[in-house]
């Protein structure tokens, strides 16, 4: 089949042809970057001033730190990295350290004598050298609370007993992570806006990082006296009920985490020691016959907010006079601490604002009008409110718990109503997406399948369509489907990414577009930074969501309607974005995240028995080893790991060489020669013809004989703002080519192919398979090459339905057409769903066939976030 350009009404044999022949002869001026400049406020600037607070001249140095070699209080690098590996990496417990410590001590004796002397003489003198760790040392403390309104006899159990609360000194917290040279080029020291020029000259702003949001500039206008080229310090909260074993007694304990505002989102979510437990809270249990009564509810809510504003009250007094602290920088500088965001999810939500659980903690939409967005609450009206109705009215009118007072009041300037985040783990994507919408799906087939056996051979299916994803960098593979009953957020969040392709032609188009949409939305709402165009994408996307979410009740799923309080949370999005910037910096994620090495590491390494206080001398130990880390790092003393060395030389060997005619036996490729010498022309003449268009005698002529060195997998890097590599990071992933997979079958990855770099996302590119990872010498010059198989774009425009591109394989007289590229033309690899229309996939299917047994398919631009950003 002929292809036809429609500017100069050439026809061309291949795709191939028609694109060389666009991007040579119809290019377009290529876009310039965008240009970003930041504008930071003028009165908390973020001036460098001396430990005792004054002013330092412009472009002082910093005061000299501590460069020297040292490794105190171990003697030498060695036995701190023998420290850390044994008491942070491998978790020994005391025991083991003295069975390890004696061995070596026998191996010493061996083979050079009792005169050797050893890492540690004993478990004790590992310990002691531990604990004389100067670098992040902040002690915990305990204090009791109890209740304090009368008590006779006959009062019940909660009301007598003490509960304990420990907790960090939170000053000397922020000092410490202020401090930490780990945070020096991620530590923002004044709000900032943030305009970004785009192509067509148009400024917009561009939203990131807590520090460029809307809340930091109106908190930095302050009327304090004195804070002129002060700081502001936002101090970011997080608190979450965690269980680290059921089947010893139900274990629970309530951390609370804090870290600061100043840091990015990036490094926040990098698990560094940017987010720090500062305090376990009390966990009341009631006797059975009063768990339930309103007397204890209001205790437990009381206790709770009393006990995170008695942790906090160590920053007050630095909320209205500025406190001096040391920047990652080296630079001192006076602070002014604000209570900032708290990430929470909706339970937590619901203790924290003080309002009754199915309303909604930032609006006055009741639990029956959660479809709409309500009147926001602010920290006036909930006050006014208390003072002019009774406590019933505040319930069921205002759905206010009149009996709590939130944590907030206590300290100046702070709205815990302002304050709560967008919650994207749990509102949006296992509760939206994997709660409802996967839930609503199901139940859409069960109902409406001529027979329940019916139904769960649909079920059954769509388990085969996603298990045959093809492989994909980075993509979890589902071998049942969605056959399995413990989803975590990373299970969801992989699902996401192969859920659409799979249910089409099982469920209504519509319903298929609403679940488009919501997905666009997620991934628009985790992007790691937003500009205006952004949000306004943001609220069309969600705007298209609910115009299509009543499909769901149309069909019967959802006949009492969308009132949930989770998809309700979707509409504060947009503005929560604009107040602290990109979410994926304040989601309960990272607080889940840290539950790990905070709270359920310690406690398996503890005895049980009374676990917290040995989780608490745990957590000090990391803390310590952790800021010792970082000091030697920036000293230099950690540098040069024989690790990377050995990687590097591992790459060099990565590589076995063939010659040309060897490598076409076994590739099955006659064609390779041809292949390359097209591919020698095209890159010999770059201002001729594209090869596919002249004579093949015209073409460089290539020995049997040339020697090439076949790879198994190559880097692609390349820059992707993104949850895992930042706003400014590069990312990479590697594109595999081996005939054999984890002793299976082949894996022959896909990739998106620059065409024409001038032309936007799918526009300038094109799809190809990878069969061969090859370089060799031409002419004394190196060519890195790839052996692909090309596919070609189905239509004109993306699938109405699934608003994805589709693609097929691209034939010639009904063979495959190939080519040779270079590997500098390959710009990420790319995830192909199949398009499986109404045929059922047999059972056994083996995903390694998907890029051979289906005749067209997606370009899924759900596999990540610079996938989503790049193919339009």
């Amino acid at each position: 089949m002929a292809r036809f350009c429609s500017l100069c009404e050439r026809s061309f044999p291949t795709s191939r042809g028609l694109s060389h022949h666009r991007a040579r002869y119809h290019r377009h001026p290529k876009p310039q970057a965008p240009k970003a400049k930041k504008r930071f406020h003028v009165h908390m600037s973020g001036l460098p001033c001396t430990a005792e607070g004054h002013p330092l001249p412009a472009n002082a140095a910093p005061p000299p730190r501590d460069n020297s070699q040292s490794c105190d209080p171990f003697p030498n690098r060695v036995t701190f990295e023998f420290v850390e590996y044994v008491y942070e990496k491998t978790e020994q417990s005391e025991e083991d350290v003295a069975h390890l410590l004696e061995i070596l001590a026998a191996r010493d004796v061996l083979h050079g004598g009792e005169n050797i002397p050893s890492i540690f003489h004993n478990a004790q003198h590992f310990f002691e050298a531990l604990d004389a760790i100067r670098q992040g040392q902040t002690k915990w403390r305990s204090v009791a609370l109890r209740y304090a309104g009368p008590i006779n006899a006959d009062s019940p159990s909660w009301m007598r007993q003490p509960y304990v609360i420990h907790f960090r000194n939170a000053l000397e917290a922020v000092k410490n992570i202020a401090a930490s040279p780990d945070f020096d080029g991620s530590f923002e020291t004044a709000p900032y806006i943030e305009t970004t020029t785009l192509p067509s000259g148009q400024a917009t702003h561009r939203i990131c990082n807590l520090m460029s949001g809307q809340w930091a500039s109106r908190k930095a206008i302050s009327e304090l006296p004195d804070t002129l080229g002060a700081t502001l310090v936002p101090i970011v909260l997080g608190a979450d009920k965690t269980t680290v074993s059921v089947a010893t007694g139900n274990q629970e304990f309530h951390p609370l985490y804090m870290s600061l505002g100043n840091i990015t989102n990036d490094m926040r979510r990098a698990h560094r020691e940017a987010v720090v437990p500062i305090g376990f809270l009390a966990i009341p249990k009631g006797e059975r016959d009063v768990a339930d009564s309103d007397d204890f509810r209001v205790f437990k809510k009381q206790l709770y907010h009393h006990a995170i504003a008695y942790i906090l009250s160590p920053l007050r007094p630095g909320m209205t006079v500025p406190e001096v602290i040391l920047c990652p920088d080296g630079h001192y500088r006076r602070a002014i601490f604000e209570l900032g965001p708290f990430i929470a999810d909706y339970p937590e939500q619901v203790y924290l604002s003080g309002v009754v659980q199915g309303w909604c903690p930032k609006c006055l939409a009741s639990p029956e009008e959660l479809e709409r967005a309500g009147d926001p609450r602010f920290r006036e009206l909930t006050g006014y409110l208390c003072e002019h109705y009774d406590r019933r009215t505040l319930w069921e009118t205002f759905g206010i718990v009149g009996d709590v007072t939130p944590f907030t009041e206590y300290f100046p300037r702070a709205d815990i109503h302002e304050l709560l985040t967008p919650d994207l783990l749990h509102q949006l994507i296992k509760g939206t997406f994997k709660d409802h919408i996967v839930a609503w799906v199901e139940q859409y087939i069960c109902d409406n399948a001529e027979t329940a056996a019916e139904a769960k051979r649909i079920l059954d299916d769509i388990d085969r369509r996603i298990a045959a994803v093809p492989l994909f960098p980075g993509l979890r593979r589902f071998p049942h489907g969605l056959n399995f009953k413990q989803w975590t957020g990373n299970d969801t969040k992989a699902v996401m990414k192969v859920y659409l392709p799979a249910i089409v032609g099982y469920v209504p188009d519509d319903m298929v577009r609403c679940i488009a949409a919501l997905l666009d939305f997620t991934y628009l709402a985790r992007r790691s930074s937003h500009t205006t165009q952004d949000l306004r994408d943001m609220k069309a996307t969600l705007a298209e969501f609910h115009r299509l979410r009543p499909i769901f009740e149309d069909v019967g799923v959802r006949p009492d309607g969308f009132s949930l309080p989770r998809q309700h949370a979707l509409v504060h999005y947009v503005r929560a974005i604009q107040l602290f910037g990109s979410p994926n910096g304040l989601c309960s994620s990272i607080t889940e995240s840290r539950h790990i090495t905070a709270v359920k590491r310690p406690w398996r390494r503890s005895n049980r028995r009374q676990a917290l206080g040995q989780i608490l001398k745990t957590l000090v130990r990391l803390s310590q080893l952790a800021a010792l880390r970082v000091d030697l790092a920036r000293r230099g003393v950690l540098s040069g790991s024989v690790y990377h060395h050995a990687l590097r030389d591992a790459d060099l060997e990565n590589a076995y060489a063939r010659r040309l005619e060897q490598l076409v036996a076994e590739l099955e490729q006659p064609d390779l020669a041809t292949h390359l010498r097209r591919y020698l022309y095209d890159h010999l003449y770059p201002e001729l013809e594209p090869a596919v268009d002249v004579p093949l005698d015209v073409c460089p002529d290539i020995s049997l004989r040339t020697r090439l060195s076949l790879y198994r997998s190559a880097r692609a890097v390349f820059y992707a703002p993104s949850e895992a590599a930042g706003v400014g990071g590069m990312h990479q992933e590697y594109i595999r080519c081996v005939p054999s997979w984890y002793s299976g079958p082949g894996r022959y990855d896909t990739v998106l192919v620059q065409i024409n770099p001038d032309e936007p996302g799918m526009l300038g590119m094109t799809v190809a398979r990878v069969r061969a990872l090859f370089s060799f010498v031409y002419d004394n010059h190196r060519h890195e090459c790839a052996l692909v198989d090309w596919f070609e774009v189905d239509g004109d425009e993306p699938d109405s339905v699934t608003g994805m591109w589709m693609v097929k394989p691209e034939t010639n007289g009904g063979q495959r057409v190939s080519g040779v590229i270079p590997l500098g033309s390959i710009a990420r690899g790319c995830l192909l769903s199949p398009v499986y229309g109404q045929t059922r996939l047999p059972k056994g299917f083996n995903h390694s066939h998907s890029l051979d047994a289906f005749r067209r398919y997606y370009v899924n631009w759900f596999a990540d976030y610079h996938a989503h950003e790049t193919i339009v």
